[in-house]
């Protein structure tokens, strides 16, 4: 990924560039044989602060003795020195810097983590001056603080994630990453029940105010999970860890959704806690039309035209609750607890008219339905982390995380011929209920230990027990024959599904003189998996392992902050529910879609080439990338020439390969005026030799995000953004701009935030495209969304912090290791 040697090696370089005056003055220091190290953490994530200058300096005085640079994984060390009253002093671009006393004993002695504390982050009273970037590039991750950008005040998860650079969200909720929809998205840093069913209704229930960053890896070490062969998204929720009491309350009301939002933070000495709580409700209404052509065996051309309108309602909440607990600065517990519950109903009307088939297919017909879908989650994990005094990097984590999500999804039509809808001349009625179920519970522990300066090791297991089950039934009634409703038998069953896991990886890092870094791992995967259908002799069984590598190096060129990184990977897609589950979809009785569960995982070779550099007011990433996939899961559709419909369902049936460059580039004309810009350019294959088909697309993104701070308390940013669509082995689809502008209004002594946003004001609809060409058929589909929003936010802080306390580095679980479903979700 971006690699942040770029901007926050630049700062190392600059703490190097100082050694000779460090140096000098420690020449006059007393020295003695006493080292002294500690590890330097952002003060909310936990997470190491890479490449953080750290400065000795005396009791009294401001002349450093000794400086370092911390290294990637936030760790320094300075040896021979002698036992005494000292000052560390710890800087980076983006935090308050931090002064702290320490007493050197003979022995030595080992800080453990030291936070610093973002720039510009309020917390009740604590106000620190400073601001961090919008977008920060680190060695394996691009960073898209959230919580810096105003024009997402009062939207949701979706929101944010559009803005987030190298990621596209379209209007049905998909999540894109580089044009590729395999991808995983994560929780802070672990699965969530929540994301695990509908996505896109899942991002709609998480408030942007309460998400802090988005973190997007393209080349994930062998430490994460091998699934997700685009990459992994970690969505990073607002949270304090530093002592003392801190929280916010919020609220937002617009002409799309509307939320209210509270979250608490609270640390008094060995131990901790946060809370936070969201309830929203959203509108958003929609219609489509749409025309095939089949291509009949006696030359005739078959036509088949569709209207549809609905309207989305959906409701519910989300909350999280933590507590930790460090009885020594070795050990130390946790215990998160988070659940959701949400409701979506859709009413929707629709008309058909099939012409050109003959008497037998030829029909008029409209039908009204109401779905509705009900999800409830929750997931519950633990976990315990032992650090060893005197060996600063060294570390043994255990981790349990066991979640829940029961899905109810059902629906209720009724027919009525000759396209008119009157509830006299009913003519067929059917009624559905799918009941899913997801039950997972995951183990995993991880072992980090250096081995000396500039040279570490890492392994770890996990092993993950998956139980799905899907219920389904359909009940009908056909006015002319029936008097009640009666069981569909072939339409209705029961598909249950196990999966296990066992994963085992280890890396190594090692830096060959002061330009090269180095990174080897790999990753060994196995899986089991059973399915079966009640009632048949449906039971099926499939196990397979994988190898899977990983390496990646570093070499820091001539410029200060001037970096060039090649990295490699394999990772895999599990097919989940979604794909192997055989239920029938047929709202549209003339195109049903349905479930293969005898798919295979996908397994994708990923290469990249990324060069950054660093300026004093801006920054500059490109990378040339390329992946390949032998065994992709596609999407495929037929033509039934008997009921004149389309069945589509997914294989592994096609070779995707696609090339590609991502840039990003930051520039600040002043102290208070920020602009970013993205893009992404691709170049995608599809070849599928048995339908003797190929498909190639030039896919472009992008987007501009510029804010400026004026006058007393204002805050303006802008925002917009371009995806053109993309292709797959059947099928084109396009995309569309977007854009947001936003005014923020800070009050009460920066405590109280009032945010104006609006969007897409300038157009009715976004307008979305959808063709599909086969030997067989054709079809072209347009979809028109009421995209112009306005909303208007609050947002109020309270509470009293210490940022200087000591604080402990977390680790979380990772499951990023399935396929996520298309059409919005990630389940089943």
């Amino acid at each position: 990924m971006l690699p942040l040697s770029l901007f926050l090696r630049s700062t190392a370089l600059v703490s190097l560039a100082c050694a000779p005056l460090w140096a000098q003055a420690q020449s006059t220091a007393r020295r003695g044989t006493a080292h002294l190290s500690g590890t330097v953490v952002d003060a909310t994530t936990q997470k190491p602060v890479e490449y953080a200058t750290v400065a000795l300096l005396p009791a009294a005085g401001e002349q450093p003795l000794a400086g370092t640079a911390a290294d990637a994984q936030g760790q320094f060390v300075f040896k021979d020195l002698a036992p005494g009253s000292y000052r560390l002093a710890l800087s980076f671009v983006g935090y308050a810097g931090r002064t702290v006393p320490i007493t050197l004993a003979e022995q030595g002695t080992d800080l453990g983590p030291l936070p610093l504390t973002a720039a510009a982050e309020q917390l009740g009273e604590v106000n620190i001056t400073g601001e961090r970037e919008v977008v920060e590039t680190r060695p394996d991750r691009l960073v898209y603080n959230a919580d810096r950008d105003v024009t997402n005040t009062g939207g949701t998860a979706a929101d944010v994630l559009r803005k987030t650079p190298l990621l596209s969200v379209d209007a049905d909720g998909n999540v894109q990453l580089r044009g590729s929809s395999n991808l995983r998205i994560l929780l802070n840093n672990k699965p969530s029940a929540l994301l695990a069913g509908n996505l896109a209704e899942a991002l709609k229930q998480i408030p942007a105010d309460q998400i802090k960053a988005v973190e997007v890896l393209t080349a994930p070490s062998a430490k994460y999970d091998g699934e997700g062969s685009a990459g992994v998204v970690n969505i990073v929720l607002k949270k304090s860890s530093l002592q003392g009491v801190n929280g916010n309350v919020g609220a937002g009301v617009g002409n799309r959704n509307q939320n209210l939002n509270g979250s608490i933070s609270a640390r008094r000495g060995q131990v901790g806690g946060n809370a936070s709580a969201s309830l929203f409700a959203n509108q958003y209404p929609a219609r489509s039309n749409s025309t095939r052509l089949d291509y009949l065996p006696d030359g005739e051309i078959g036509r088949l035209d569709q209207q549809t309108t609905s309207r989305t309602n959906g409701a519910g909440g989300f909350a999280e609750a933590g507590l930790s607990y460090d009885p020594s600065e070795q050990h130390g517990f946790t215990l998160t607890f988070d659940g959701s519950s949400f409701l979506t109903r859709q009413p929707q009307q629709f008309t058909n008219q099939y012409s050109g088939g003959g008497p037998l297919l030829d029909t008029l017909y409209a039908r009204s339905t109401r779905q509705r879908w009900q999800r409830r989650s929750f997931d519950l994990s633990s976990g315990y982390t032992r650090t060893f005094a005197g060996k600063p990097g060294r570390e043994w984590a255990v981790l349990a995380r066991h979640s829940r999500n029961r899905n109810t999804q059902g629906y209720q039509l009724e027919q009525y011929p000759g396209g008119a809808l009157s509830l006299e001349s009913i003519e067929y009625q059917e009624q559905s209920r799918n009941l899913s179920q997801n039950l997972e519970t995951t183990l995993q522990t991880d072992y980090t230990r250096p081995v000396k300066e500039n040279v570490s090791w890492e392994a770890g297991g996990k092993v993950i027990w998956r139980r799905v089950s899907s219920d389904y039934t359909i009940d009908t009634l056909l006015k002319s024959r029936q008097t009640a409703f009666a069981r569909s038998v072939l339409r209705s069953n029961g598909f249950h599904y196990q999966q296990n896991v066992g994963a085992a990886y280890g890396t190594y890092n090692f830096a060959v003189g002061k330009q090269y870094r180095f990174s080897l791992g790999t990753r060994l995967e196995y899986t089991d998996i059973t399915g079966e259908f009640r009632g048949e002799n449906g039971r099926f069984a499939n196990y397979y392992t994988n190898l899977l590598p990983s390496l990646s190096t570093t070499r820091n060129l001539k410029k200060p902050g001037e970096t060039l990184r090649l990295s490699y990977s394999r990772r895999i897609q599990r097919p989940d529910i979604y794909y192997l589950n055989p239920f029938i979809r047929q709202l549209d009785p003339r195109n049903i879609t349905y479930g293969n569960p005898q798919l295979s995982p996908e397994v994708t070779d990923n290469y990249e080439l990324t060069y950054s550099t660093f300026g004093k007011s801006s920054t500059l990433n490109a990378t040339a990338y390329t992946r390949r996939t032998n065994t992709a899961i596609e999407q495929v559709s037929f033509y039934n020439g008997a009921l004149a419909r389309t069945e589509s369902t997914y294989r592994n049936i096609a070779r995707n390969q696609s090339y590609g460059l991502s840039l990003y580039g930051s520039l600040k004309p002043t102290p208070k005026w920020q602009i970013g810009l993205s893009t992404d350019g691709s170049y995608t294959q599809l070849r599928s030799p048995t339908l003797n088909r190929t498909a190639t697309r030039l896919q472009i993104s992008g987007n501009l995000n510029t804010s400026l701070r004026f006058g007393k308390g204002y805050t303006a940013q802008a925002y917009a953004g371009y995806a053109s669509g993309g292709v797959l082995l059947q099928a084109r689809y396009s995309g569309g701009g977007y854009y947001t502008l936003g005014l923020k209004r800070t009050l009460l002594k920066d405590k109280l935030d009032l945010t104006l946003n609006v969007s897409n004001f300038a157009q009715r609809y976004r307008v979305f495209r959808f063709r599909t060409r086969t030997p067989q058929f054709e079809t072209a589909a347009t979809n028109y969304y009421p995209q112009r929003s306005v909303r208007l936010s609050l947002s109020y802080r309270f509470g009293k912090t210490d940022p200087n306390a000591p604080q402990r580095q977390r680790r979380s679980i990772r499951n990023d290791d399935q396929k996520a479903a298309g059409n919005g979700g990630q389940g089943g």
